[in-house]
């Protein structure tokens, strides 16, 4: 199943995909065929909240619309506005699941012109001798994150505002889960029960910012932090949609042209792993959100950062997934 957000008359609606061209308002098809409205169907949170019980629900809505052939309910999809899946989480973790994310911005933001050499060694011997790989020991003891700001969030085809004076402005190629129940203590092998759906996320970053604050030792704070740097959308598809999740691919184009390209199967940490990390001693929850980290491998740099390019006022990004749809976003100034 495939759920959208979408915004009209000022009012925060949800409905299902049916085909590449409309979709089912499910409140609007709940009360054509049962008469009254279903609390479930106010949000995709409500909707993730409720479980199984939404999700029959739901299926019902298609079949009765589709058996009414009433249209009433049926609304074109690219005459929609549509808002992230969930436009305000209840959280964002942010992961580094992708080893060749961080081995690349290691070899050219930290040894520079070493970072050549690093590579060819690397190619002569095999990664285990790279400094790339000495230097950042503890990824591979944890899989690391951090939280991002909820309220930050937009959907697809909102601009985003870059920060005042922001000379190297970044995108990142990601996708994320939504969380599904209320579990603490989960193990891996559990942890599919937990994961509601997938969405495409583009975690936008001022790298001169996010550069200097690191050296202090902690961050990313102010840059990742800004109005409209967290992207969203455009669907949430459901888990048991997902048949392939460890083959997802990915593309960011920018203006037109190929700037990335991946595809899950290069996480060097899970989802379930993830899940059993942040949920050891503590509750995760309905709506958490929690995004891959940007997707690279060793054909493709995943965001501006491992590949010298970076983003200016009036570019258009977007990535592009076969399974997750298009998640586009305009770049514009803050003045």
């Amino acid at each position: 199943m495939k759920l959208i957000t979408f915004t009209q008359k000022n009012k925060q609606k949800l409905a299902v995909v049916v085909d590449d061209n409309q979709v089912i308002d499910l409140m609007c098809a709940h009360q054509q065929l049962f008469g009254k409205r279903y609390v479930h169907f106010n949000s995709l949170l409500a909707f993730i909240q409720a479980g199984e019980t939404a999700r029959t629900k739901a299926e019902q809505c298609i079949t009765g619309i589709k058996n009414l052939q009433d249209e009433s309910c049926l609304l074109p999809l690219e005459k929609l506005t549509l808002l992230a899946p969930i436009p305000r989480p209840v959280s964002i973790r942010d992961f580094m699941a992708f080893e060749d994310h961080i081995i690349n911005c290691i070899r050219r933001e930290g040894l520079k012109k070493l970072g050549d050499v690093d590579d060819w060694i690397e190619k002569k011997w095999g990664r285990q001798y790279t400094l790339a790989k000495k230097l950042n020991a503890s990824f591979y003891q944890r899989p690391i994150y951090y939280k991002g700001n909820a309220n930050s969030v937009v959907g697809t085809d909102s601009d985003v505002i870059m920060p005042q004076g922001s000379q190297r402005f970044d995108y990142e190629l990601e996708f994320g889960i939504y969380i599904a129940k209320k579990g603490k203590n989960i193990k891996a092998e559990d942890a599919h029960e937990y994961i509601a759906g997938y969405t495409l996320f583009n975690d936008f970053s001022d790298r001169n910012i996010q550069l200097q604050e690191q050296k202090g030792r902690l961050g990313p704070a102010k840059g990742k932090d800004f109005d409209t740097g967290n992207a969203m959308g455009p669907f949430f598809v459901t888990a048991d949609e997902m048949t392939q999740p460890e083959n997802i691919q990915l593309q960011a184009y920018v203006n037109g042209e190929l700037w990335s390209e991946g595809n899950s199967a290069d996480m060097y940490w899970s989802f379930a792993q993830m899940i059993e990390y942040v949920s050891r001693d503590e509750t995760i929850y309905p709506g958490e959100f929690f995004g891959s980290g940007t997707c690279s491998n060793m054909q493709s740099q995943g965001c501006g950062l491992e590949h010298g390019r970076f983003l200016k006022a009036g570019d258009q990004i977007e990535l592009t997934s076969p399974q997750l749809g298009t998640l586009r976003n305009s770049i514009v100034s803050s003045q």
